[in-house]
Parts: C-alpha cells; structure tokens; sequence
C-alpha cells in the first residue's frame, strides 16, 4: 500500500520534489523506493529526463489499477474495524428526503427483530450511495433504478413506482389532477433542474444545475424550476410545493444495495426484514 501511494503521488503530480512534499518524506527514500517497485515488477514505470517526469504505458496501466485497489483495501480496513466494535451497529446510507415512509417502515420493522443491530443513518446527496458503499463509509444504501449507480452491487427490490412533477404552488399547472412527460418538458416559463448524471456532468437544459436537496427546494418554491422525482421522495416538499403525477414518466425502483463482498450477521438480518417489507410494499403499491 505504501509503495503504491508512493507511485499514484509521483504519477499525479509528475515530480519527485513535489510528491515527496505532499507524501511528506524526503526525497531520496521515494526515489529508491519507485527503482525498486520498477526493479520488482520488471517494467519501467517512469520516464525521467531533464525536462521532467513522464509516465510510461506500463506505468499508465498501473495508475489506474492502483487507485482502485488502493481504495478497495481501505474499504476491506473500515468493514473489519466496525465488524470488531464493542456495539455493531448497521451504517444505512440515503438520499435526504428519498422513500421517506419506506424508510421509516423499514427501520422499524428492523427494530423489532430480536437482537438486531441499531442502524445508523448516512444521508447523502444524490449520487454519493455508491461512493460510501465502496469505500466501506456505510455497510447498505438505499438506492433508486435506474439513476443510482448500482452496478457491482447486490440488491434487493423494494418498491416501483411512478413519478411526479414537483410545481411552485401558485402555478397554473399545479392545479391539474395528473400530466404528461410532454407537457412538463414544454413548460416555458418554468425549466425543469438539472441533477447530475452518474459520471457527474449535467444534462443539456434551460433549467439551473443542482446539487442538494435544500437548494433545488429553495428554487422551485421561488418560481425558478420544477423538478421530477419518484413519487415517495415528496416527503421532504414545502407547504410553498405542489406533487402532480405524471401518467406516463418511467417507474422509479426503489433497491436496497450492499457489497456482494460483505457477509456478516447484522446485514443479513436487515436484508430479510427489507425483503419481507419490499414482498409487502410491492403488493399495496398500485403503480408497480
């Protein structure tokens, strides 16, 4: 690990001195350190000439293996640390204000079970559950096909389910009993907000760029934007807000999402309690 954090240092910054600054040793342990990483593996990893460092393909190759892994092992480090605590407890990561009731329903369904393990609450901003998955920041997330990214992931179903558009109160459109895709992405005096993508840029629009759900809240009750969001994430809407369903936008489905490498006693016991309330919640839920 050491050695690798030496190499991605001297890789990203493209100069000993300052690598060795940021690694805060000196130089020459660094130096000697990368000549016998190269000697070892056989390749060289680095070009160095008067002009400068440069990275060799072999050398590019390992720079983006060795982030990854480097992170990977860090995760495997902080599942150990909680799996050997005095009091384990269940680390839940979600999006502030997403699946509101089923949220509420699954953690006390799981408080219920004999001896289950307390759950702790991560909430995060859109797109961040993956992230704290695979660095071991949080054990299981709650997560939302198809805009999270739960590729890599186990998972399990909990709720499909419509969309709605989210209006400023005091607009015309709020007043309908149900609208369509067309006739929200037409609205010309109210752009729909920009969330990011999973590889985080923005997609194409009039509307503002997003980054939180307090600001996107502040924006649509000022009259700036509306928004689309599944049904159940309304919870968190203002008394300034109005939820119109939209016949015809995509099913939203809600997953649980942990680790495929992550095997202990707590998560298991939450995934069943999340796999009976999902069986329960498919049945009354009318847009499945």
């Amino acid at each position: 690990m050491r050695e690798l954090r030496y190499f991605l240092a001297v890789a990203e910054e493209l100069n000993f001195g300052r690598a060795a600054e940021r690694l805060r040793i000196a130089q020459p342990p660094l130096s000697r350190a990368i000549r016998l990483m190269e000697q070892r593996l056989g390749v060289r990893l680095f070009e160095r000439n008067r002009r400068g460092v440069t990275v060799t393909e072999a050398g590019l190759v390992l720079q983006r293996e060795a982030g990854p892994a480097l992170e990977a092992i860090a995760a495997a480090a902080r599942r150990a640390q909680r799996a050997g605590a005095p009091e384990r407890s269940l680390v839940l990561a979600t999006k502030a204000g997403a699946s509101h009731e089923l949220l509420r329903a699954l953690i006390d369904a799981h408080a219920k079970v004999p001896d289950s393990a307390p759950v702790e609450l991560l909430l995060c901003e859109v797109g961040e559950q993956a992230g704290l998955l695979r660095s071991g920041a949080a054990d299981v997330a709650l997560m939302h096909r198809p805009f999270d990214d739960i590729v890599g992931f186990d998972t399990e179903e909990l709720l499909t389910e419509g969309q709605v558009a989210i209006f400023p109160a005091e607009h015309p459109l709020a007043a309908r009993a149900q609208l369509t895709l067309a006739e929200v992405q037409n609205v010309d005096d109210l752009p729909i907000a920009r969330w990011p993508r999973l590889d985080g840029t923005y997609p194409a629009g009039p509307g503002p760029e997003v980054h939180t759900q307090s600001q996107l809240a502040q924006l649509v009750a000022l009259g700036k934007a509306l928004l689309v969001i599944p049904a159940s994430s309304r919870a968190w809407q203002w008394p300034e807000h109005v939820a119109v369903p939209l016949v015809d936008a995509p099913l939203v489905t809600t997953v649980l999402a942990w680790p495929p490498s992550s095997r202990f006693r707590e998560l298991a016991a939450f995934v069943r309690t999340a796999a009976q309330l999902g069986g329960d919640e498919r049945r009354q839920c009318p847009l499945r």
